[in-house]
């Protein structure tokens, strides 16, 4: 036991940080794979909050080979992620309260089951159904063909699979976690970026970051794009639901949701035939780049908010998508640099980024799981601070067309 438990344990003493304990679960290069792993603090013998580390390979249907990684706290929060599936976040849960959504879509995908093209570039909602999906690096945004290019829906990010996966836990409490991930869209002539993901996690804490590093490995600059597709449903979301923000400017994404513009920060209960409605955010923020977005239930006792630097990520979208249940009844709060229209429109009017050869660009974003009305009050206190005496500007017009 004591031997699997410390297989591919590496002792660091990283610069300037405490002294960590690293297990490589999966590294392509070395053709290191761990398979079914798992480690716990009683195990490491450490004192303060309990919490146990887990990675499962799941088996049958279109989920052979996909593998979950499982933290669970025991005061706090249990994340799910899954590097089969771009390190995205599956679905989080603490307080009897679940950051997520029930899509028709009920297994993890493994990436080889899925054509990104099918369905005229859709392929990649037969696998959507992460409480956190990358969209990008490459591109984003809705499907588009262009000089014989099919550029598909929200690009190849979530359905890559992890080449190297880490599992850091810091010997010092409060024994911070870190889950990494090395991510390769890599393709001949075209394409050469890589992607570290983190997750970070205390034990105990009804918050946890995600902290990513995109480089171009290219001899050539090479564009990208990143949302942050972040989706909840109940308990949170429900009839008179909210989403809240300190708004610069918000104007519908296309005409079906200018029909929703008066009541579009307000949620309705699950309805049969609402198409979605998105709508496209300029988010304020304080002096340094910083804000919050939240969506909170009806009594204003929970909810969840995402905290991210508008220097990194200056745009933001809402998706409301209030279908019935078991269609998907769900919300995106979606952080990004560049809004869901397709990439040839993004770039038409400026909003895609570039990287320089070995040029990086980082990402991070805090979640928090709002527990209770005091937390949800303190998330709308802030809101209000930045949003300050400035009312946002309703724009009824799209910005674009696609």
């Amino acid at each position: 036991m004591k031997k699997h438990i410390l297989a591919g344990v590496v002792l660091a003493l990283i610069s300037g940080q405490v002294a960590a304990k690293t297990w490589v679960l999966t590294d392509a290069d070395s053709s290191t794979e761990q398979g079914n792993w798992q480690i716990s603090s009683a195990q490491l013998k450490l004192e303060g909050e309990p919490f146990s580390i887990e990675q499962k390979v799941l088996h049958g249907g279109k989920q052979e080979g996909s593998k979950v990684i499982t933290v669970t706290s025991k005061d706090g929060l249990t994340i799910l992620l899954s590097p089969t599936r771009g390190m995205d976040l599956l679905r989080v849960t603490g307080h009897g309260i679940r950051l997520g959504w029930d899509s028709p879509v009920n297994e993890v995908v493994n990436p080889a089951y899925i054509n990104l093209e099918s369905r005229n570039g859709l392929g990649w909602l037969e696998g959507f159904n992460e409480m956190m999906v990358r969209c990008g690096y490459e591109w984003t945004g809705h499907p588009v063909t262009k000089d014989g290019v099919i550029y598909t829906l929200h690009g190849k990010a979530g359905n890559t699979p992890a080449s190297k996966v880490e599992v850091i836990v810091d010997d010092q409490a409060p024994h911070e976690i870190r889950i990494r991930g090395l991510l390769k869209e890599h393709t001949f002539k075209k394409a050469n970026l890589e992607t570290w993901t983190e997750l970070r996690y205390v034990p105990g804490s009804d918050s946890f970051t995600i902290h990513d590093v995109l480089t171009n490995k290219a001899d050539y600059p090479h564009d990208y794009q990143i949302i942050y597709h972040s989706n909840f449903s109940t308990p949170i979301l429900e009839e008179n639901a909210r989403f809240i923000a300190p708004l610069e400017s918000v104007s519908p994404f296309n005409d079906y949701a200018k029909k929703g513009l008066n009541n579009w920060a307000t949620y309705g209960a699950p309805t049969k035939d609402f198409d979605e409605m998105v709508f496209n955010i300029k988010p304020k923020a304080d002096s340094n780049g910083k804000t919050v977005a939240a969506v909170i239930n009806s009594k204003g006792d929970k909810g969840a908010s995402i905290e991210f630097d508008t220097h990194q990520l200056p745009l933001l979208t809402m998706w409301k998508n209030t279908d019935t249940l078991k269609q998907g009844y769900v919300t995106g709060i979606e952080p990004g640099t560049n809004y869901a229209y397709p990439v040839t429109v993004e770039k038409q009017q400026g909003r895609v980024k570039q990287l320089q050869p070995g040029q990086t660009a980082e990402f991070t974003l805090t979640y928090s799981l709002l527990k209770d009305a005091a937390a949800v009050q303190k998330v709308e206190q802030r809101v209000k601070t930045l949003q300050g005496n400035e009312p946002a500007k309703i724009d009824e017009k799209p910005i674009a067309v696609e």
